[in-house]
């Protein structure tokens, strides 16, 4: 992040429930969404909905996640008039690119808590073969599970323009570095004297708002201490400890 993002990254004043730096990015830039991320003419990387980028155009275009069952949707794959407005979308985000267009998809990807094997999307095969340039192989992914295929479409395709940017658009993680690991919170130095909180791995406790809960994982110390709980009705949250009220269940 070039900025932090405080009031994303402080605690529930209630419940002391925290965000890690990647969900409170995502927070902020879902909230972000649409033309108003950045002044007109400053660099910037925008994140949007096909839907949100109406209207508006782009030098550079990412389309990602072009997958069957996810671009064109599961719903709209069994109807003819949903699947061509589903294809009138696509229509809408290749036009939103002046002078070029990356598109990718993955053979694999976690939705709704599954692994997910998806076909690249029927769109693919719509388009002038003569326009794409696949940078990685048509049909070749990599061992992150993040591959499948990078095509960049365009006017720009014909004076090779692009080639540079083949390894970001191919995929951000290399085969030995998977998502987790790329956005794990930084390692956390060794405790030296036991926590003032008491608590450890395993602690059984009550929460007034989410009820009981195990912990799971602890980090940090003094006032930056937090703990990662698995409650029994609410899941598994991050709370601070120097807010959240835990009570030890014997």
């Amino acid at each position: 992040l070039d900025q932090p993002l405080p009031e994303l990254l402080a605690p529930d004043a209630d419940t002391g429930e925290t965000l890690s730096p990647l969900v409170a990015f995502l927070t902020h830039a879902a909230l972000e969404s649409g033309d108003n991320q950045a002044q007109a003419g400053q660099d910037a990387v925008q994140l949007m909905t096909v839907h949100s980028s109406k209207g508006l155009e782009f030098d550079c275009v990412f389309i990602t996640g072009l997958e069957e069952g996810l671009f064109p949707h599961e719903n709209s794959m069994s109807d003819h008039d949903g699947l061509e407005e589903e294809r009138r979308l696509m229509y809408v985000a290749i036009t939103r690119a002046r002078k070029r267009l990356y598109l990718s998809h993955s053979q694999t990807r976690m939705l709704h808590g599954q692994t997910r094997y998806h076909l690249k999307s029927r769109f693919f095969d719509e388009l002038p073969e003569a326009a794409l340039k696949w940078i990685t192989p048509k049909h070749s992914g990599f061992s992150s599970g993040l591959g499948g295929g990078a095509a960049l479409w365009g006017s720009a395709m014909k004076s090779g323009a692009g080639g540079a940017r083949s390894d970001w658009a191919s995929g951000v993680f290399s085969s030995k570095t998977g998502p987790s690991e790329r956005f794990a919170n930084p390692a956390v130095p060794p405790q030296r004297e036991a926590p003032a909180h008491g608590l450890k791995a395993g602690t059984n406790v009550f929460h007034a708002k989410f009820g009981e809960g195990r912990v799971q994982m602890l980090e940090g110390s003094g006032d930056d201490a937090r703990a990662q709980i698995n409650f029994t009705r609410h899941g598994v949250k991050w709370l601070a400890l120097s807010v959240a009220k835990l009570t030890v269940v014997s």
